[in-house]
């Protein structure tokens, strides 16, 4: 009997510990949409961390807000670099503990380490080169940060510092796999580069649209061709995502034809190595950022750009335009709250379902 009983209790200790965590859905059908910022610039860098939303734009203007325990934001602070008497175009940016990095795009390329107590900026790389182009930047820890950039010599140009932004050094392209002619990437929403641990993808568009990705922090690299539209240089993936390791988007189109959307919209569920094609000729056509939705399982998915808002309950296989609302991108505080930035302004969105009151 004592034989038995044992016996049961482990057949329920066991039951119980292979039940599946329930998946949330939201099924977010409508946003709020509140602006909290506005100023003649665009903004396509945006990035939050530590209660923290940092920001950069065009003019020179880059800034911090505080947001408090109720995701509201305050405490603006802005500032504006020039260099050699010209305002700087930052389309990248992102963060440490104690740092804030901004890019800019163009030759000379400058990347600035902005310490976030004293705000002093300072130079800590500098490109020369008629066709430099930096795109996005993201740092994995307090250490090591990336960044990248169009090709300057046959590879697609990509930074690294491996001591907090202090130094920054180019990759050779004997290490990253060769580029197309005319295959470039886009510098729409800071949005075509993402990390996840040591691993790394990056997006390339234009003639040629395909992932690249390291394993090991981007000293070794490999690269995956993609069905979504190429072919020209307004064509391709504008923006990535991963929800962990395997489930990814890549999204975009073409820019000068925005309602088209057909093979603009492409997932991997093996990390990267394949994609295929969803929604095709459906749903939401070209825009400049996407984004999971935090603890949704990877099932919800939200795009930005200049023609709205759209989301996806599905995985992207149907989508919804939930909003005609302008923005370049976007990033998540929560699982229903989120930043958006674009055309003169910011703001802070909140995702609803038809249950939310």
């Amino acid at each position: 009997m004592r034989f038995l009983l044992s016996l049961i209790t482990l057949i329920l200790l066991f039951s119980c510990s292979s039940e599946k965590p329930i998946v949330v859905n939201h099924n977010f059908s409508a946003v709020e949409v509140s602006p909290f910022y506005n100023d003649s610039v665009s903004i396509r860098a945006v990035d939050i961390s530590d209660n923290q939303l940092i920001f950069a734009g065009s003019n020179g203007i880059y800034g911090t807000f505080d947001i408090d325990n109720e995701f509201n934001v305050k405490n603006k602070k802005i500032s504006v670099l020039d260099f050699e008497g010209r305002k700087i175009q930052f389309r990248a940016i992102a963060q440490t503990k104690t740092d804030f990095f901004v890019l800019s795009i163009e030759s000379p390329a400058l990347l600035y380490k902005v310490n976030k107590q004293s705000r002093e900026p300072k130079l800590v790389y500098k490109e020369d080169h008629d066709k430099v182009f930096y795109d996005s930047m993201v740092f994995w820890d307090n250490t090591d940060g990336i960044a990248m950039g169009d090709p300057t010599d046959g590879c697609l140009s990509v930074i690294r510092t491996k001591d907090g932004g202090e130094t920054w050094n180019k990759v050779s392209c004997d290490v990253l796999p060769k580029t197309a002619k005319g295959e470039a990437a886009f510098a729409a929403s800071n949005g075509n580069i993402k990390i996840i641990e040591d691993d790394v993808w990056m997006a390339s568009g234009g003639i040629k649209s395909r992932v690249f990705y390291s394993s090991d922090k981007g000293n070794t690299w490999s690269v995956s061709e993609t069905p979504i539209i190429q072919g020209t240089e307004t064509k391709g993936a504008y923006s990535l995502d991963f929800y962990d390791k395997n489930i990814g988007i890549i999204f975009g189109g073409d820019y000068t034809k925005p309602e088209a959307n057909q093979k603009n919209k492409a997932v991997t569920t093996d990390g990267g190595k394949t994609w295929n094609l969803i929604a095709d000729g459906v749903g939401a056509g070209y825009k400049s950022c996407v984004r999971y939705v935090p603890n949704s399982e990877g099932k919800e998915i939200v795009t930005v750009g200049f023609t709205g808002i759209s989301i996806s309950n599905d995985s992207g296989n149907t989508w919804k335009d939930i909003s005609a609302e302008s923005f370049y991108t976007i990033r998540f505080i929560n699982d229903s709250i989120a930043i958006a930035a674009g055309k003169n302004r910011m703001a802070k969105l909140i995702f609803k379902s038809k249950k939310s009151k």
